[in-house]
């Protein structure tokens, strides 16, 4: 595991590139289907690909082993993981990927909000600020005049 403090930017910028490309990939993969449906094949798809990940790369381990409140909060981010994707995806089924991405990057100013209301994170003034910014665009890309 990467331990630099440098890393964790370096792993959220490829996610940010990773999610800009699910969006066009999904934008055009659902043109002839239903878009549950595609989220379903999708979901098989990452199963199979992350097993095969987690097995080449050594670190399969045995899941009775986790404590009962991780197995909770993971499953937890499951069933908000699949009601993103289906929101997700029927949202690009009906409207602009263009629009419809950013709109869905909301979730970094409720991340925040949530973060400091259950986590007791703290965000600077600056970062604070940076989060309203994103709101605020949100906000312009939402509401047509």
């Amino acid at each position: 595991m990467m331990t630099s403090s440098g890393s964790w930017f370096f792993w959220a910028a490829l996610s940010a590139c990773f999610a800009a490309l699910t969006a066009i990939f999904a934008k055009v993969g659902i043109r002839d289907i239903d878009s549950d449906f595609a989220t379903l094949v999708r979901t098989v798809i990452i199963v199979f690909l992350l097993a095969a990940f987690v097995l080449c790369a050594g670190k399969w381990s045995d899941p009775r082993n986790l404590s009962s409140k991780t197995s909770l909060f993971l499953a937890l981010s499951a069933l908000a993981t699949g009601a993103s994707w289906v929101c997700y995806f029927r949202a690009l089924q009906v409207g602009e990927a263009s629009k419809v991405a950013p709109v869905d990057k909301f979730s970094l100013v409720l991340v925040a909000v949530f973060a400091f209301a259950f986590l007791g994170e703290r965000p600077s003034a600056r970062e604070w600020f940076g989060i309203g910014l994103v709101a605020s665009g949100v906000v312009v890309l939402a509401f047509k005049r």
